[in-house]
């Protein structure tokens, strides 16, 4: 998505917009309450389906978890491939899974996974998709990313959450992922809606650290949905960071803001460093200029 999300979204709690939008927010619930009754769920028989969604609205970790999982899978030599519905504007994130294996993408999910079948593979991992009811998945791993949790805890519009947090009662899995933040009290809170849900923590490691200097300054800048996350990993891993930029998610530079990256990078006689995701969207004209850090 290019529209950044509104900052009353990620407030401990709900200020007097987000209260004004509980209405809509309440009504939206409802109509898709009732459109879901119609719909009827299908299983895929002859592959396997995983799940990694979220309902916190995006920069959760979903695309980071798919490829982990296909690389368990891989192995154990079982084939495997990724699921991810085509949208434009997310072209990054489907270049990195690409890098990693077999992507089928379609306006339609289950197009993809029939084709998937086809191709003989066992196991398909969707990158994102919880809201698809027209599925009936094998698992499902909802993500949480633990800087953002769920905001200030309303529905959209009012807030960040695609669902209500009650429905975390229907699920068997979650993930917690970033650095290792707010733990306890995440799962305390998860515990009080599903005690026997299964939790499951994860944090983002820097696999090229080697290629940057603890010596050196650094202007950090991202168009990911947790941009937050990333900058304290950084700072984890002793990157001296002088200022960091936060564009919205998906972000599509044009040439003007690059440039004017760069040359504040010369005026503070500092580096320059990006996602891997959103160093994809640069093209190879900035590759002297700007150096990514890779996660897993």
């Amino acid at each position: 998505m290019k529209l950044k999300k509104p900052k009353f979204w990620d407030y401990d709690k709900p200020n007097i917009l987000s209260l004004i939008l509980i209405p809509i927010a309440l009504l939206l619930q409802i109509l898709n309450f009732i459109k879901n009754i119609f719909v009827i769920k299908r299983k895929i028989e002859g592959i396997k389906t995983i799940c990694v969604g979220n309902i916190y609205v995006g920069g959760t970790g979903k695309t980071s978890l798919s490829l982990k999982i296909k690389d368990i899978l891989d192995k154990k030599n079982i084939k495997a491939c990724f699921i991810k519905k085509n949208y434009p504007e997310q072209q990054d994130e489907q270049k990195i899974l690409q890098e990693k294996g077999d992507l089928f993408k379609d306006s339609k999910r289950i197009r993809s996974i029939n084709h998937a079948l086809k191709e003989g593979n066992q196991f398909a991992i969707l990158d994102d998709g919880l809201q698809d009811l027209s599925i009936k998945y094998d698992m499902i791993f909802i993500c949480f990313n633990n800087m953002n949790w769920i905001g200030n805890g309303q529905t959209i519009p009012a807030g960040p959450l695609r669902e209500n947090l009650n429905n975390l009662k229907n699920y068997n899995h979650v993930f917690l992922i970033g650095n290792l933040e707010n733990l306890e009290f995440i799962k305390k809170k998860i515990f009080q809606i599903n005690s026997k849900i299964s939790i499951h923590v994860a944090k983002y490691v820097p696999i090229n650290l080697h290629d940057f200097s603890k010596n050196e300054k650094y202007i950090v800048f991202s168009g990911i949905g947790n941009h937050k996350t990333f900058v304290s990993m950084l700072k984890k891993y002793e990157i001296n960071i002088i200022k960091d930029i936060e564009f919205p998610d998906h972000f599509q530079y044009s040439k003007k803001i690059i440039d004017k990256i760069i040359l504040m990078s010369k005026n503070e006689n500092c580096k320059i460093i990006t996602t891997k995701k959103d160093y994809l969207r640069l093209g190879q004209k900035y590759n002297n200029n700007i150096k990514f850090i890779d996660v897993t």
